[in-house]
């Protein structure tokens, strides 16, 4: 049950993906509530055309797909914001026109055609201690910007049009709300790859949803879910050998058959219980007395 713990690049690659599961968990929840949950998909996409970019470059990988990815983000939010464009349509003229550039460069320059196939599907064991720092800056910051600005993203989250009349800086939270999204996706990549990204920020969410009702809650339950499943779930690929990124989204995904199948459960038995308690119950002496009649 230990074996896998021998070996040095298994226990980063385990660091990495519990907290890039909880990483993308936290900020999913946002996702989640603000109906946005195409745009994290839509969106790694869009950040794996700024990878082949900054690789064709030369520049550096975490800034200048950061920066591609915070960009792609915005010009969503303007689109939308600017025309009568839908938010769906948005992300997909501007996901998959950055997706094409990506192919195109990779078409071009065959020469790295493998180094992206870690970017497409993940390659956690991959990981290195330059990767696990970025992973863990980026965490940190989220969780700082999530504390501080905690009453800003509420507001601008559920009550968008109150928050501006309000004077909340709507246009400022969306933004830094991209850059954060922008990095989480840059520094999951490895770890899950642009398929997977998706169903890590959405799915822990959605399960957390159906247990809970409360704000506070919501955010605390789905990072333990995302941890916890980015941890089970290499620990099992490695028995299983498979890769690791689906293992991880398809125990999440088990996870939340499984509560919806409890509250499908536990809604059929309090329906029945409220059918038993509204049942009139006739006494004896009642009864003897209408057949006595």
């Amino acid at each position: 049950m230990l074996e896998p713990f021998q070996y040095e690049f298994f226990v980063r690659g385990m660091i990495a993906t519990g907290l890039v599961g909880g990483l993308c968990a936290l900020i999913g929840v946002y996702i989640v509530l603000r109906g946005m949950a195409y745009i994290g998909h839509g969106l790694s996409h869009a950040i794996f055309g700024g990878a082949v970019v900054t690789y064709v470059m030369s520049f550096n990988y975490f800034i200048g797909a950061s920066l591609w990815g915070f960009l792609a983000a915005i010009l969503i939010t303007l689109t939308t914001r600017k025309s009568r464009i839908g938010a769906d349509a948005a992300i997909g003229i501007v996901t998959t026109a950055s997706l094409a550039i990506g192919i195109a460069l990779i078409s071009r320059f065959k020469t790295f055609t493998r180094d992206f196939d870690a970017a497409l599907f993940g390659n956690v064991l991959g990981v290195n201690g330059g990767d696990l720092v970025a992973i863990s800056g980026v965490t940190l910051a989220t969780m700082l910007v999530f504390f501080v600005a905690y009453k800003l993203f509420l507001f601008a989250t559920f009550e968008p049009v109150v928050a501006r009349f309000y004077g909340v800086p709507t246009g400022w939270v969306d933004a830094l709300f991209a850059l954060l999204l922008a990095a989480t996706i840059v520094v999951s990549m490895q770890v899950l790859g642009v398929m997977l990204i998706a169903a890590a920020t959405v799915i822990p969410p959605v399960v957390a949803r159906l247990l809970t009702d409360s704000f506070r809650k919501l955010m605390l339950i789905s990072t333990i879910l995302g941890t916890s499943c980015g941890l089970v779930g290499i620990y099992i690929s490695w028995f299983l050998d498979v890769s690791s990124g689906a293992s991880v989204v398809l125990l999440s995904a088990t996870l939340f058959v499984l509560v919806l199948a409890w509250n499908g459960l536990k809604g059929h038995a309090q329906a029945w219980l409220r059918r038993q308690s509204a049942t009139p119950v006739t006494s004896p002496s009642n009864e003897g007395t209408a057949i006595g009649d």
